[in-house]
C-alpha cells in the first residue's frame, strides 16, 4: 500500500555490531539465530523446532524469564554456555541480543495447500496476508508480530524478492515467527490456490474504498504491495476488492507494516461486531 520509501528506523542498544543488515554478515536460512529472550523462549516453549544450544551473558541479572529459559533448556537438554557480553556482541545479527543468543534448526517448510487444509481440519476460517518485497526486515517483523495479535494463520511472502526470516525478522516478530507460519511461494500461484479455497483477496492500496466499508469478515487473504510502490498490476487484478486507509494533512502514505495492523485489526472488529 505504501508508496514512500520507508526509512529504517535507528536501532538504540549495546552491541558493537549494531545497525548491520544481517545479510552483510552471513548467510542464514530461515532464522536459525534468535537474539533475545523473547525469541528464544519461544522457540523452546513452542517446540516447533529444536534448539541446539544457548549462550548467555555472564553477567546476566537473574529474572523470571532468564529462568523460565533456563528451567526449559535443562529439560530439554539444551546446553547452555555462560560467555562475556562481548562474544554475543560479535555475533549478534539485529542489534539486541538481551544477553542470550541461541541457535536452532531451521522452521519447518509451510505451503498454503497445507495450511489451508489443516485450518479445515480444524474448523477455522483461513486469514492470510501476503506481502511483496518487505526489503526491509523491521516491516515483515512487524507484520508477523500484529498477525499473531490479530490471528493471521501465515504470513506469504515471495519466493525470491524481498527479505526472507532472518534474525532481525524474529528479533522485531518478538517470539510471533515460532507461531505464524511464513510461507514462501509465489504471491499469483498462492492467490490462485487461496481464491479455489473460496478465500476473498483484498488488497491494500491508497486509492482504495475505507477500510471500515470493505468486508474484512469470513476466510480472507489481504494483500500488500511492496514498500515504495504499491500494489502491481498484476497483483491488483487477482483481488477482490481495494481497501485503503484515510489519511488526514499532507501525508501520502503510511508504512507497510502499519498499514497492515490497521487492516488486520480491521478483521477483528468487524468481526467482533458480528458477534
Amino acid at each position: 500500500m505504501s508508496r514512500q520509501p520507508d526509512r529504517r528506523g535507528r536501532r538504540s542498544n549495546r552491541s558493537r555490531g549494531r545497525g548491520r543488515d544481517s545479510r552483510d554478515r552471513a548467510q542464514y536460512t530461515r532464522g536459525e539465530q534468535l537474539e533475545g529472550r523473547n525469541v528464544v523462549w519461544e522457540a523452546l516453549s513452542r517446540g516447533v523446532r529444536k534448539v541446539h544450544r544457548i549462550q548467555l551473558d555472564e553477567r546476566a541479572r537473574p529474572n523470571s524469564k532468564i529462568e523460565r529459559i533456563l528451567a526449559s533448556a535443562r529439560a530439554q537438554g539444551v546446553p547452555v554456555q555462560r560467555v562475556p557480553r562481548e562474544k554475543l556482541d560479535e555475533v549478534c545479527v539485529s542489534g539486541v541480543h538481551n544477553g542470550i543468543i541461541g541457535w536452532a534448526e531451521p522452521l519447518p517448510a509451510v505451503s498454503v495447500r497445507g495450511r489451508l487444509s489443516e485450518l479445515e481440519r480444524e474448523g477455522r476460517d483461513p486469514f492470510f496476508v501476503l506481502v511483496d518485497e518487505a526489503n526491509y526486515e523491521h516491516n515483515l517483523g512487524a507484520v508477523l508480530r500484529s498477525g499473531l495479535g490479530s490471528g493471521v494463520n501465515a504470513v506469504i511472502i515471495p519466493t525470491r524478492r524481498g527479505a526472507g526470516v532472518t534474525p532481525v525478522v524474529l528479533r522485531v516478530a518478538m517470539g510471533a515467527g515460532e507461531v505464524v507460519p511464513v510461507i514462501r511461494e509465489g504471491l499469483s500461484s498462492a492467490l490462485a490456490t487461496l481464491r479455489r479455497a473460496g478465500v476473498r483477496v483484498v488488497g491494500a492500496d491508497m486509492d482504495g474504498k475505507p477500510h471500515w466499508a470493505v468486508c474484512m469478515t469470513g476466510p480472507l487473504a489481504l494483500v500488500l504491495g511492496g514498500e515504495g510502490k504499491g500494489l502491481t498490476d498484476t497483483l491488483r487484478k487477482r483481488c477482490d476488492d481495494i481497501a485503503g486507509v484515510p489519511l488526514h494533512g499532507n501525508l501520502e502514505s503510511l508504512n507497510l507494516s502499519v498499514t497492515a495492523s490497521i487492516l488486520m485489526f480491521e478483521r477483528v472488529r468487524q468481526i467482533a461486531a458480528d458477534g
